[in-house]
């Protein structure tokens, strides 16, 4: 009786209400994966007369034709290229344009960080026109290596932002003994800095490939030979091509969803610690 008492004290109404609101705003958010994921499993026939419930009987058809009979393969392939070319390109200019901005003395670093930052509000449809006219004269268009630049230049403002944050966080007592035994700024910065940053950077990691595996608005436009189409603009083909096939659409997006987030799921840990990076000292 005692021990139900105490246990009752415990659970705070505020508590309850605050749980019950996660959980009901979780299974809001996973209901159109799990539809897709169980929509997938189904039959076209079954799909037909059963829309929402759960399969009757499972099938993998579905996810034998997605990956064989379509170009999804070669779609993700291309778009595997891209993300990891971007990310690392990304990746290091951030590095060190974060580390001069945080941690160099030099004129002209707050203007360089303001401008660094407002890039970030500057829409990428905007810079369309003159990216595909100069990418034209340069003969980039359909070219790996031109899409990389662009998706680079499109994440690096903000990669900038979060790590000049978060090296600015860092004890100022460690640059400090570094330069006392001799270290320069570069070897401060991959001996140090980058050893110390790990959850940042898998942040970026994990936000910038998001971003690049999803677009759609540069790959259409800058990657116009159907050897290059990446998985998002060959999804549009495969969605209207089989618009009438549910099942097998689900699949392909099955497929489309899984990487990103096994790439979440690989480094959760260390995202969430890179979202509160630079909040507290």
């Amino acid at each position: 009786m005692a021990d139900r008492m105490d246990l009752a004290q415990r659970i705070k109404p505020d508590q309850v209400l605050k749980h019950g609101v996660l959980v009901v705003a979780t299974l809001v958010a996973l209901m159109p994966s799990l539809f897709m994921i169980l929509t997938s499993l189904k039959s076209q026939d079954e799909y037909i007369f059963n829309k929402v419930g759960f399969p009757q009987h499972i099938v993998f058809e579905h996810f034998h034709n997605v990956l064989f009979e379509s170009d999804f393969l070669g779609w993700m392939v291309n778009s595997i290229i891209l993300a990891f070319g971007a990310v690392i390109l990304s990746t290091v200019v951030s590095c060190l344009g974060a580390y001069a901005i945080a941690r160099m003395q030099f004129r002209g670093r707050s203007l360089l960080f303001s401008i660094s930052t407002s890039l970030m509000a500057i829409p990428p449809v905007v810079m369309i026109v003159p990216l595909f006219v100069l990418y034209t004269q340069l003969s980039l268009i359909s070219t790996f290596q031109g899409a990389i630049v662009i998706y680079a230049g499109l994440i690096t403002p903000f990669s900038v932002y979060l790590l000049t944050s978060f090296f600015r966080s860092l004890p100022k007592e460690l640059f400090e003994a570094a330069r006392i035994d001799g270290a320069g700024d570069l070897l401060i910065l991959l001996k140090i800095v980058i050893p110390l940053s790990l959850p940042a950077l898998l942040t970026l990691v994990v936000v910038n490939a998001l971003y690049v595996w999803n677009d759609l608005l540069i790959a259409i436009i800058f990657l116009q030979d159907d050897s290059k189409r990446t998985l998002m603009a060959g999804i549009s083909v495969f969605q209207g091509r089989y618009n009438d096939q549910i099942p097998l659409t689900m699949a392909g997006m099955v497929f489309a969803s899984a990487p990103m987030i096994i790439l979440y799921l690989a480094f959760q840990k260390h995202y969430i610690q890179g979202l509160m990076a630079g909040s507290v000292k």
